[in-house]
């Protein structure tokens, strides 16, 4: 006996299971990160711009906007501040969306705003917990760049006072305005000195080197598992090399210092050709995949609950095939103890580390070497378990009936199951998937791994029926393998194993094709009502490889499951069951002959239909009337009359209304089909043509009394014939263009019914073209525009005050047809257009270009007035003869006077003219900057006693080849025995101790040590912040703070940056200004110069000559070159030099010792040479020659050629070089001036008359320096104020630098403010700025010859003058150069006070920031640099004070406990080539 119903409750309950619809959700903008909290099952979007917040169905609970945001990518938030210029609104593109479930918060990062991060509350993501944009760069977590990923763990940090922080921890690739920091711990509350995000851990470890910009990080997954955390990302080796490796790097979690880090390679497939990760899942193998990776040999012991690494890779972003490996963590950490122990090892880098460290330190210690990374031959291989054609993006893992099966994501949005056996192979694939947009890599289950949520460009989705098949018999179902599919024998499904009642039971759930399938063919009787009992026969099905038998018999299980049928009488008797109506209670039940009076079968139901009418207007009263059948089994039915209802519609013009009748005694309702359509006549017909247009079934009209669309029986008398005329409420667009051409919106009522009811439509007479197929009744007509050009006619008034102001009036036809873009005019006025007058501009006439001369006069005029003055007074006091050689002298300045004032307005607006060309150079970006590393050589070591041939410039090292590796492993050695603070202040102050280690040796030393530690630029800030500390201190205590930072030391190491144009500017105008007038090249004086003792004191005659020069061998172009006839040929040829490689950097053109210059006045060529045999002699003296001596004319061809070095051009030149060598024996050399009449002027004594008339002269010749000065004075400015304002960007190591200098003078009481200011100028400006001010070849590819070089040591001194304190006090008989600027040194004493005070109000650079920046700068540069180099040559200093410092050491208790000296004593033996007994 059986309740059989419930086999069609089962088939019937099937259905809804698999005909289920996906869940899914969708984004308007692209969805970056997802992520589940798994405690309450809600699913977080980060998508562009919004942050959405879903329930476990994909249902939206909340949203919150993220951008755009007013931005800009070089700003530093607040976007408030100065330093955010050109912002305009960006999108925010989510970076991180981490779950932090111990305070119910989702942390979100975004690319906006330098990458800052908030805390939005899990219940409700509209809430935000946390956000501060003001806390500076150490809260700078993501990156701005789109291409640039994140990822991140959450953890926990103790400090060591033993509180706990909740941190997360961040790996993050670089960006090109991204911190430098690989990987970050950030903690999420405010704790001291600690902000929410900041990163709290200050290691260089992985943050500078070797991770340089040429090594791109693509992280793709972080995660932790038994105290460790692990990052795995791909980054490629090299700026020229683009190929990615995968690395897995693990750290201890409760590692404060990173002094774990260790990187191991991860190979996949055959020669590492899946090298670059896509994704990655941790999880636990399950027991038969287990067995399978044991048995394989290939991944060590590996049991049901170790976790593996499931990655899939591809061959570097190329879409052909991908890859899914497999790595156990426990071979993971295996191999990266290997790591260590080879690294510890004599066989490794690091040399002389006891036996039992690993095990002492299993993370790490400060003393030893950190990060460690492996090299290629310990990578971890994996095979390819499975290899699919296609970019695979995602990978999630599930293990289901001890089996494990892995659900792979591709760039397609396919998604496929895989079943990892020992052959696995893909045998579904997940259905309505397919987008065509790449899967995203996060691909993960709910709680009940029931759900898979799959997310691609702009949808999430999941459903109950992604992880298991629907078929419909036994074989279909066991086919595939799927271990989350099986047959449930007892219930004739194909169902999960949980999901199967008895599957416990044997043969109670089959999955396998090995396993007999078993299935029921049939029923008798095929069903049976709950409420009986009856025997059942049941025809089984069981298949035996191949054949087929038969049973009849009743098995020892049924089910039953009731089925609630029916409500209704059509329902119940529509039924397959054999039920029956009961018309008295209004249910359904089992058939039963015995109560067929009430009840009824077949097509006898009840029922009322076909009502009338079916249209019902709203507002009057319709009586309604319907048809019943089947009624008889009512005993008494009465006339019933129902009361109206009142309708009102305003939302549609018509909608339906269903209409029931009840049984009066049960009120239950009866079967009826009464369905009527309500409308509304004057919903959306609000004007007479719209009424007149509705559907004539409506019976609408007009109704004028009420001015509206009503029923006709609501207007019986007063319906209108004809719509009023039409109403125009707008013109769109009310402009155009004056061409026409656009098509134009007239909006209104009662413009028509019918596209014919327009007739014609014209604008200001022209007729347009009606767009019929746009129009809309009543509302909206459309037309094509077509106008005529305006015409001008006449203007008034014709003539108008040259000054501008006058009001023009342009008359004409047509003139009202423009907008206001389309008006334009060539003198400016006023032009009326119809009723409409703009001012459209101002006239403006061309002027000459002239200088005015009170920017130039009073400069000059001052002076010489003065000079006028003396000299009157003077003519009344002397003697008629003396009178008459000042009457001489007054003529000489009076003409004088008149030639400064000419030439300094000519030679200022020649200046500027030329000036002009070479800023219209820098524009294109031709300031030729030096590189990072020449700028470095240059600033630190060209100095030295060798100069350019020092070791650190030359990077030559003198080492044999058979000693370099060793030589270099040592050198490594030494640059981590560097890296202990404890050894490396023991070094220094060993040093320091030492009497023959001199000034200049401490300068050396100290540049070599910022090179070698360049990689790690915070940790060596910290060591001269202690150096420094203790300076202080000793000259505190001494009573003389003002003396310190006075001493000599190694420059301040910056970056030019802002200041680098204006820089660059003045030493052209200053090179510029010299070489306009003679330059004696042999006592290098000139004519034109800000320095008195370089003043060219004769007026040597010259004039300008333009020569057109040839290049030989590049082509017939000819280039003008403006020289001075005065010139040598090698002054010549370095003008012509300097013109035809302009383009060129100094260091990359020809030297005017490899160039020859031939003179072509005729069929024959003359080569032009400083001396020959033609020079010109005076006695013992000979003059070099000059254009002049080979009378050189103005655009004469002069012929540029390269000397080749060959053998023949050789013995050539030494026989030129014999030949000026024998000119030279016997003969002294001289240019303009010869230095004995210098001397003879100097050394003259005579009369008065004879030293009045040189001093006067001598006068004379020093106005120069002001003509000179006034045409440079705007470049010595723009100097200055780039130099000396706060407002631009100070880099931070200057505000960083201030503050601690003002931090550290409170501490003290005998330090004032002035010792403030001695301090910072000491620091910055003497330090710095006055070292690039007279070296401009520190920092451009320039060359700066001794007469330049001359006038910027002017420009620096007063630099000097201004950053002191002290009054200078000047009479007449100070120096030249200090008069020179006496006017500007108080203006300049100001700005630099302003700069001061202006750092100090800036808001404070944290220690984050700082080693922030600093890192960034290690991570820029330190590649570039010659470090190995450096090690070496600070490496002498330890060997030649060998002894004192192993002396310092042993004294030292911190050094013992770390083996300091027994490392010096290795790498001591390794570089010298020592036999010892270490």
């Amino acid at each position: 006996k059986k309740k059989l119903s419930a086999i069609h409750c089962v088939f019937a309950d099937f259905t809804v299971v698999f005909t289920e619809a996906l869940l899914d959700f969708s984004s308007i903008t692209p969805i970056n990160n997802v992520v589940q909290d798994p405690r309450s099952g809600r699913v977080y979007l980060g998508a562009v711009n919004t942050i959405y917040q879903l329930d476990e169905a994909l249902r939206e609970e909340a949203r919150t906007m993220t951008g755009p945001k007013e931005d800009a990518r070089t700003c530093t938030p607040p976007v408030s501040t100065p330093y955010c210029q050109d912002t305009k609104p960006s999108p925010n593109v989510n970076k991180l969306l981490l779950v932090h479930p111990s305070n119910d918060s989702l942390i979100v990062c975004g690319s906006r705003y330098r990458g800052i991060c908030s805390l939005l509350n899990l219940s409700n993501v509209e809430q935000q917990l946390y956000y501060s944009d003001s806390k500076g760069e150490r809260t700078y977590v993501a990156s701005i760049e789109d291409g640039v990923a994140v990822v991140a763990v959450m953890s926990t940090y103790i400090n060591k006072d033993g509180n706990t922080f909740n941190v997360f921890l961040v790996g993050k690739g670089y960006g090109s305005l991204d911190s430098s920091k690989l990987i970050s711990t950030r903690i999420l509350q405010d704790y001291r000195d600690w902000v929410v995000f900041e990163s709290i851990i200050e290691a260089s470890t992985v943050q500078a080197t070797p991770f340089v910009p040429k090594y791109l990080h693509d992280f793709r997954h972080a995660f932790k598992e038994e105290g460790f955390v692990y990052f795995l990302f791909s980054r490629t080796m090299g700026s020229t090399d683009n190929k990615n490796f995968t690395f897995v790097s693990r750290l201890c979690e409760d590692d404060p210092h990173y002094y774990s880090y260790t990187e191991l390679q991860l190979n996949c497939g055959p020669g590492n050709r899946y090298n670059k990760v896509q994704a990655a899942y941790v999880a636990s193998p399950g027991k038969e995949l287990a067995r399978g990776m044991t048995e394989s040999g290939q991944y060590g012991k590996v049991l049901a609950w170790h976790k593996v690494l499931f990655m899939v890779a591809s061959p570097d972003d190329d879409g052909a095939d991908s890859a899914l490996c497999m790595y156990p963590l426990n071979t993971i950490n295996e191999r990266l103890v290997d790591i260590i122990s080879a690294c510890y090892s004599d066989s490794g880098k690091i040399a002389g580390i006891p036996k039992d460290t690993l095990n002492n330190y299993k993370c790490g210690a400060d003393f030893l070497p950190s990060p460690l990374a492996s090299k290629p031959e310990f990578a971890q291989q994996a095979k390819a378990v499975i290899i699919r054609r296609g970019l695979l993006t995602a990978v999630a893992i599930a293990v289901e009936n001890d089996h494990t099966i892995a659900f792979l994501g591709n760039s397609l949005g396919e998604v496929y199951k895989v079943h990892l056996t020992a052959n696995p192979e893909v045998y579904s694939q997940v259905p309505g998937v397919t987008t065509g947009k790449r899967v995203n890599k996060k691909l993960f289950f709910d709680t009940s791994h029931s759900h898979l949520y799959i997310t691609t460009e702009k949808k999430v989705q999941s459903s109950i029926s992604v992880l298991y098949r629907p078929p419909d018999n036994c074989q279909s179902c066991v086919s595939p393998w799927d271990p989350y599919c099986g047959w449930c024998v007892l219930e004739g499904r194909c169902t999960r194993r949980s999901d199967c009642r008895r599957a416990e039971e044997k043969n109670g759930w089959l999955w396998s094709p090995k396993q007999q399938c078993v299935k029921i063919v049939s029923f008798n009787p095929p069903n049976l009502s709950c409420k009986k009992t009856q025997q059942v026969v049941l025809l089984l099905q069981e298949y035996y490889h191949g054949f087929t038998c038969f049973k009849k018999r009743l098995p020892p299980w049924c089910v039953c499951v009731c089925v609630r049928v029916c409500i209704r009488c059509l329902s119940c008797v529509a039924s397959p069951w054999g039920c029956q109506w009961n018309t008295q209670d209004h249910t359904c039940r089992d058939k039963d002959d015995t109560v067929i009076s009430i009840c009824v079968q077949g097509a006898r139901c009840p029922q009322f239909e076909n009502p009338d009418p079916v249209l019902i207007p709203v507002g009057f009263k319709t009586t309604i009337g319907f048809e019943g059948i089947n009624l008889d089994v009512y005993q008494v039915l009465e006339k019933k009359t129902m009361s109206y209802i009142a309708f009102s519609l305003d939302k549609s013009q018509e909608t339906n209304v269903l209409f029931y009748v009840k049984d009066k005694q049960s009120g239950k309702k009866i079967d009826s089909t009464l369905n009527v359509t309500l409308y509304s006549c004057s919903l959306g017909r609000e004007d007479c043509s719209l009424c007149k247009n509705a559907d004539p079934k409506y019976r609408c009209v007009w109704c004028v009394k009420r001015k509206s669309c009503v029923y006709e029986k609501l207007c019986t008398n007063d319906q209108g014939t004809e719509c009023p005329d039409p109403h125009i409420t707008d013109i769109i667009p009310r402009y155009g263009p004056v061409g026409g051409g656009i098509s134009v919106t007239i909006k209104g009522s009662n413009l028509g019914i019918h596209k014919e009811d327009i007739k014609a439509i014209s604008v200001v007479g022209v007729p347009c073209i009606h767009q019929e197929n746009k129009y809309a009744v009543s509302t909206s007509v459309f037309y094509l525009l077509i106008l005529q050009d305006p015409i001008a006619r006449s203007v008034h008034p014709a003539n108008g005050s040259k000054a501008g102001g006058t009001v023009i009036t342009i008359s004409g036809f047509n003139l009202d047809t423009a907008t206001r873009e389309d008006i334009a005019v060539t003198v400016g006025g006023v032009i009326k257009f119809g009723n409409g007058e703009w001012v459209v501009g101002s006239v403006h006439y061309e002027s000459n270009n002239e200088v005015p001369l009170f920017i130039i006069i009073p400069a000059v005029i001052i002076p010489m007035l003065l000079i006028i003055l003396v000299s009157v007074y003077c003519y009344r006091r002397k003697s008629q003869q003396a009178e008459r050689e000042y009457e001489k002298v007054k003529h000489q300045l009076e003409n004088l006077e008149e030639s400064v004032r000419d030439r300094c307005k000519k030679e200022f607006t020649d200046l500027m003219i030329e000036m002009e060309d070479h800023t219209n150079e820098l524009s294109e970006g031709r300031i030729p900057f030096l590189d990072y590393k020449t700028y470095t050589d240059r600033v630190f070591f060209l100095p030295s006693k060798d100069g350019a041939n020092d070791v650190m410039i030359t990077g030559k090292l003198d080492i044999p080849e058979a000693r370099k590796a060793i030589v270099g492993q040592a050198l490594n050695q030494f640059s981590n025995l560097l890296n202990s603070k404890t050894f490396l202040i023991n070094f220094i102050k060993t040093l320091e101790g030492r009497p023959d280690f001199n000034a200049r040796a401490k300068v050396y030393f100290a540049s070599l040590l910022t090179v070698a530690l360049h990689g790690k630029l915070e940790y060596y800030t910290d060591i001269m912040r202690t150096l420094l500390l203790e300076l202080m201190g000793n000259y505190v205590d001494s009573k003389n703070p003002k003396l310190m930072l006075r001493r000599s030391g190694p420059p301040l190491s910056l970056t030019v940056d802002s200041a680098g144009e204006p820089l660059y500017k003045l030493f052209r105008a200053i090179k510029h200004q010299t070489e306009k007038g003679p330059v004696d090249a042999r006592v290098k004086k000139a004519k034109y110069t800000l320095n008195d003792t370089g003043l060219l004191g004769d007026d040597v005659e010259y004039c300008v000559l333009t020569l057109q020069v040839l290049v030989h061998g590049e082509g017939p172009d000819v280039t003008p070159v403006k020289v001075l006839n005065c010139d040598t040929v090698s002054q010549v040829k370095e003008k012509i030099i300097e013109a035809v490689y302009r383009n060129l950097p100094y260091s990359q053109r020809p030297k005017v010792d490899s160039v020859s210059l031939e003179w072509r006045p005729g069929s024959t060529g003359q080569i032009l040479s400083d001396l020959d045999l033609t020079s010109q002699k005076e006695g013992r003296w000979r003059r070099i020659n000059t254009l002049a001596h080979y009378n050189v004319r103005d655009n004469a061809t002069l012929v540029l050629s390269i000397v080749l070095h060959t053998q023949q051009n050789y013995d050539q030149n030494q026989d030129n070089q014999e030949e000026r060598n024998a000119l030279l024996e016997d003969d002294k050399v001289f240019h303009l001036v010869r230095p004995d009449e210098l001397d003879e002027m100097k050394s003259k004594r005579g009369s008065m008359k004879d030293k009045s008339m040189t001093k006067a002269i001598t006068e004379i010749y020093l106005t120069r320096l002001l003509s000179v000065k006034g045409t440079l004075q705007q470049f010595v400015d723009d100097f200055f104020r780039s130099v000396l304002c706060s407002g631009s960007v100070v880099p931070p190591a200057i505000k960083y630098f201030f503050d601690f200098l003002d931090e550290q003078a409170l501490k003290h009481d005998n330090v004032d403010e002035e010792t403030v200011h001695i301090w910072k100028t000491n620091s910055l400006p003497l330090r710095f700025w006055v070292n690039i001010l007279k070296n401009p070849h520190f920092t451009f590819d320039v060359h700066v010859t001794e007469v330049v070089d001359a006038s910027l040591s002017v420009i620096a001194q007063t630099f000097m003058d201004a950053c002191t304190k002290t009054e200078h006090k000047l009479s007449r008989d100070s120096p030249s150069n200090k008069l020179l600027y006496a006017k500007e040194i108080s203006t300049y004493k100001k700005m630099v006070d302003d700069y001061y005070k202006g750092i100090r109000q800036m808001v404070s650079v944290s220690d984050q920031d700082m080693n922030t920046h600093l890192a960034e700068v290690s991570r820029t540069h330190t590649d570039k640099l010659n470090t190995q180099v450096a090690l070496h040559q600070l490496y002498q200093y330890a060997s030649k004070y060998y002894d004192g410092i192993i002396q310092s050491l042993d004294e030292d208790p911190a050094a013992q406990s770390k083996q300091l000296t027994l490392r010096l004593q290795r790498i001591a033996a390794a570089l010298e080539n020592k036999v010892t007994d270490l």
